[in-house]
């Protein structure tokens, strides 16, 4: 379990480290931030909201506790980045523009799942091979 509890915290790492990334370029108001979001259809002052909100999604999902807040935090970032790549594919963005959104929202979805293992006492095959 506690292999488990290594890849969890890692693979969470990255996916704050990448999410808070984004969110901060958008709280900042920066202009390709802005560019990008019209070109998506969204209003220019979607932007800042949408990082704030990403940043308090962030933050309740790294502090222990608070199962459910955390549990809406991680479907908010689901929402966001699968919208996100939605919008990329939908206006007939190339692979490498739609990429970021893809690789948030793989390890949103793997640190959500690990998350529930490490919490709930599930073994799964992931768990069984790394005791191995």
């Amino acid at each position: 379990m506690k292999k488990l509890t290594i890849i969890y915290w890692i693979i969470t790492c990255l996916m704050a480290a990448f999410i808070l990334l984004g969110a901060l370029i958008d709280v900042s108001g920066n202009a390709d931030a802005v560019a990008l979001i019209k070109h998506l259809g969204y209003p220019a002052y979607f932007v800042p909201f949408i990082g704030t909100m990403k940043i308090l999604a962030v933050i309740a999902v790294l502090i222990p506790g608070f199962a459910k807040i955390k549990e809406w935090a991680y479907a908010g970032l689901v929402f966001d980045t699968f919208g996100a790549l939605y919008s990329h594919i939908l206006t007939g963005d190339p692979a490498s523009v739609w990429a970021a959104p893809l690789i948030a929202l793989i390890l949103i979805i793997l640190s959500y799942v690990l998350y529930t293992r490490t919490t709930k006492g599930n073994l799964t095959v992931l768990e069984h091979s790394l005791s191995e």
